[in-house]
């Protein structure tokens, strides 16, 4: 039933001389103030570059405010008073309630529900747009899981769109969709239908129409003669845009020059200029040869691994090419002779993994040679002290090597001293000792040694007291080292991968069931000091990579 006026619609598009302006709003907000970088934001403003040579009128901008975008907004609008196709792409964060999402401003902090409007456009506004030119209407919305607070009211990302008739809505991963935008979108003569079955991976919704191109041919080819009679000048220009469409489709630099040299003023000279520009910037060939590679995000976290393996910190092993590690593949690339652009090419990931594997064989050759010296110093130092089994030559070796061969040992003969003393003390002495214990303070083990200079357990706690200094530190060490471990974000199957890497390293870090407790905590330790990373018993990056660079 609601289809009718659509069909009819798309009719008159087929049939009608209309002349048509195809016109697109581009917004790629990357860099939010307050929540974490959309990562492939910025990819939208490539995707504009395809559009504006497609022959639609262009309105973009990137890390936009609010009112930078309602301003963008209504020029945008303002493109759109009669027939043609729209186009409106939003990459960043959204967030949504009862019904709304609104796509954020860049200096968007915890709007709430109740400031929300002041800080984001709200899509149904954007529907409502577009929905003036049913059956050519393309709104395109990208995102990515990433960090922000949106404030009382609000959830984070896309919800559910009430979508008006004739509007067809694309959503998914930033990246995807501007290179679906890039690719598919920017091309003429593909029909919405034809469109969704190419967007592989992403969400599609709304109006699907297979009867007549999103973005005709004909259309570009401008407002046709009064009389009815195709002039020399538009059957120049038809020749002009089909002379485009074939340099676009060899795309070199000699064919963008030739395209030049015969219309230096054309419609599409300033595109074929920049594309000139890009064939003699080193760095805007390696990002296309990059580009043309396809990483999966598997591959680039394996090279992010290679270069941390390399002691080239690339700030993260996500799959996502940020800052961090164009200038770590910036640094490999400086280190090797290649030119330095911060983008990779197939010879250069095979010579980068090449480099890391070799490097992770010499790594794990010095581990082990460094943990058989320690294991035999620590075999040493058990025979001369914790063999003889007498409590001074127990907390001795347990002093120097609280993570030892013997350290289990250890605490279960000292265990039977303990208790022998125990049963030794006077009730009162044992239950004031239990109550220093319990409160683990230093006030409850001087009110002990106060109570009990000479009782059955002084001497522990002088010990308890002297490392009291210590321990204050180590817990501050401690819950540093936990949060970092914690910022990596690793799941449960990671984990476990972990530990079996490390029981495979013959460290007993327990069962491999993702939960990391004493046991593990211990054979990290040992892990650790084996191979000279900081010794806290917690993962860092670091020791990520080394641990899985033969695991995956």
């Amino acid at each position: 039933m609601g289809s009718k006026p659509f069909l009819l619609c798309t009719a008159f598009l087929v049939t009608s001389p209309v002349w048509a302006q195809d016109a697109a709003l581009v917004i790629g907000n990357e860099n939010y103030r307050n929540a974490s970088d959309i990562s492939a934001a910025d990819d939208a403003l490539d995707a504009a570059v395809a559009l504006e040579e497609a022959g639609l009128v262009i309105r973009k901008g990137s890390d936009l405010a609010t009112e930078a975008m309602r301003a963008l907004l209504i020029e945008h609008y303002g493109d759109t008073t009669g027939p043609g196709g729209t186009v409106i792409l939003l990459t960043g964060h959204f967030v949504h309630a009862a019904g709304e999402t609104w796509f954020l401003g860049t200096e968007a902090q915890r709007p709430g529900l109740a400031g929300v409007d002041k800080t984001g456009l709200p899509l149904s506004t954007i529907l409502a747009l577009a929905a003036e030119r049913p059956g050519n209407a393309l709104v395109l919305l990208g995102t990515e899981d990433r960090r922000i607070d949106p404030g009382r009211g609000l959830t984070p990302g896309i919800g559910t769109l009430d979508i008006p008739q004739g509007v067809t809505v694309v959503s998914g991963d930033a990246d995807d969709i501007a290179e679906f935008a890039t690719e598919a979108v920017a091309s003429r003569g593909p029909t919405l239908a034809d469109l969704a079955n190419r967007a592989r991976g992403l969400h599609v919704d709304g109006y699907l129409g297979n009867v007549a191109p999103f973005l005709p041919l004909a259309d570009a080819a401008g407002p046709p003669s009064p009389t009815g009679i195709t002039t020399a000048a538009e059957t120049d220009l038809t020749v002009e845009r089909e002379l485009w469409q074939a340099t676009r489709e060899i795309d070199t630099k000699l064919v963008y020059e030739s395209y030049l040299r015969r219309y230096p003023d054309g419609i599409f000279a300033d595109a074929a200029r920049r594309a000139i520009a890009e064939a003699d910037d080193p760095v805007a060939q390696a990002r296309a040869a990059e580009d043309a590679l396809r990483l999966s995000r598997d591959q680039r976290r394996q090279i992010q691994r290679d270069l941390s393996i390399l002691d080239i910190d690339p700030r993260g092993i996500d799959g996502l090419f940020g800052p961090g590690s164009r200038n770590a593949i910036g640094t490999w690339q400086r280190r090797n002779g290649h030119a330095v652009t911060g983008y990779i090419t197939a010879p250069q990931m095979a010579a980068l993994a090449a480099q890391a594997e070799t490097r992770a064989a010499e790594l794990e050759a010095e581990a082990a040679a460094r943990q058989a010296e320690q294991e035999r110093l620590d075999r040493l130092y058990w025979d001369q002290t914790g063999a003889a089994g007498d409590e001074a030559g127990l907390r001795a070796y347990l002093k120097r090597y609280p993570d030892g061969l013997f350290a289990e040992l250890a605490h279960e003969r000292l265990k039977v001293y303990d208790d022998a003393r125990r049963e030794q003390a006077a009730a009162a002495d044992r239950a004031a000792w239990d109550f220093a214990v319990r409160s683990n303070t230093p006030e409850a083990f001087r009110d002990y040694l106060n109570a009990y200079p000479q009782g059955a357990f002084a001497e522990e706690a002088r010990l308890m007291l002297a490392d009291q200094g210590r321990d204050a530190e180590e817990e501050a060490a401690r819950q540093q080292a936990e949060r970092t471990e914690q910022a990596l974000g690793l799941n449960g199957v990671m984990r476990s991968l972990i530990e079996q890497r490390l029981a495979a390293l013959g460290l007993k870090p327990g069962k491999a069931d993702g939960v990391f407790d004493d046991d593990t905590r211990r054979a990290l330790r040992r892990y650790q000091q084996a191979r000279k990373l900081p010794v806290t018993g917690y993962l860092t990056q670091q020791t990520v990579a080394r641990l899985l660079v033969d695991s995956f």
